[in-house]
This record gives C-alpha cells, structure tokens and sequence, in this order.
C-alpha cells in the first residue's frame, strides 16, 4: 500500500485519534491546531505537528496544502473556523477535503463551500449503533455518498441458500458484492453460490432498499 499524505486540522477527539490511527498505519501525517497543549500532546505520534492558525492562508500556503492526498479539517467548536479554513484551502488547491460538521446544517454550508466529503462522527457513530442494536445480524455499515449504503451482515436462517433462490436483488433491490466465510472472501460471488449460516454478507444498495432488507432480517 502506498503511504499517503494527510494533513489534519485540529486534533480535538476525533482529528487526534485519526491523526494517530493514520500515521500508525504508515502515513505520512502533519496537524495544525492553535492549541499548544494539544501539539504538545500528539507532537511524537504524527509526523509533524505546528501550532498554528489555520484560517491564515499564508500558513496553509507555506504548508502546501496543495500537495496533500487528503486535508482534514476537524474544528469542531469554531464553525467560523472551519468555513474559513475550508475555504482557504480549497482555494489553494486541496485535491480531497474531509470537513467534520455538528449538524447537518453545517454539513450542508460545508459541501456547499467546497468540502468533498463531510462527516458527523457522532450523529454517524449514533445511527451505526442504533442499526446494530434494531438489528443484532448487521456486522458494520457505512454510506456511500447520500443515497446508498454498504453493509456487512452476517447471515441467519433466513439468509441461507444459493443466492438465486434468495432473489435479494428482486425482493429488496440490494446485491451482493463480497462473502466472507471464515476469514476467505468471495468477491462478486455467482448466483449458484450457496450462502451458509455464519457467512458475512457484503451488500449494497440505496437507502431505502437497505431500510427494507434490514427490516426483513430483525422480523
């Protein structure tokens, strides 16, 4: 896997924690917050860490925005902060930018602006949990853009047989795209693939289908 690049701004609770995950993974990583405890705190888990004010664009300009896989803005608290920054960076040319927002009306002035892809860790965090508890087969699950979703199931008594006789892209337009059986995973399996008690099922589809498949397995 090629090591990417990743700039994050603000390293609160969530910018911190991906911040480390990222550069554990073998990333590159640089932060920037104005608070000097945080840097201080996170200074010998990243690559770089700057105390800084990120809605100055000659700062974002010095750092080379630009040259970054992914720029990160994380500024929770301070929306004007954000806005500004995500500004300030699109403009000097940041190829992919992930905005954190506290609202879905912050997330809509973000992508509004400029953002790539905006996400609500805890409203996001909030549904996924609640999935999973309605639903005890749901292993995870993630949106895909705003109208579809992937989601990894693991399969009960009602989902087992050939995938032609369980006609899931029929009876609740979703399809199948991966089954993990015990760690070996079936990529694009056939119709004659016969799904077992236990298997993980990888399927996608748009919102509303994946509402009603998911209703139909909690029945």
């Amino acid at each position: 896997m090629r090591s990417k690049q990743f700039l994050v701004i603000g390293v609160g609770r969530f910018g911190g924690a991906l911040a480390r995950s990222l550069y554990r993974q073998g990333h590159e990583v640089v932060v920037i917050d104005q608070n000097d405890e945080k840097v201080e705190r996170i200074m010998d888990e990243v690559t770089h860490a700057l105390i800084a004010d990120s809605t100055d664009e000659d700062v974002l300009r010095e750092i080379g925005v630009g040259n970054f896989d992914t720029v990160v803005v994380s500024i929770g608290a301070d929306f004007e902060a954000s806005i500004m920054t995500t500004v300030a960076s699109k403009n000097l040319g940041a190829r992919h930018l992930v905005a954190k927002a506290t609202s879905e009306t912050a997330a809509a002035v973000l992508r509004r602006i400029g953002a790539d892809l905006v996400v609500r860790p805890e409203h996001d965090m909030g549904l996924r949990l609640a999935q999973q508890l309605t639903t005890p087969e749901l292993v995870d699950a993630f949106n895909l853009g705003e109208d579809h979703s992937v989601i990894e199931v693991e399969a009960n008594g009602r989902l087992t047989g050939s995938l032609s006789e369980l006609r899931l892209p029929n009876r609740f337009s979703v399809q199948v795209i991966a089954v993990n059986r015990d760690g070996n995973v079936v990529v694009s399996p056939s119709a004659d693939f016969e799904i077992v008690r236990g298997d993980n099922l990888v399927l996608i589809g748009n919102n509303e289908a994946m509402e009603r498949f998911r209703s139909f397995l909690s029945e």
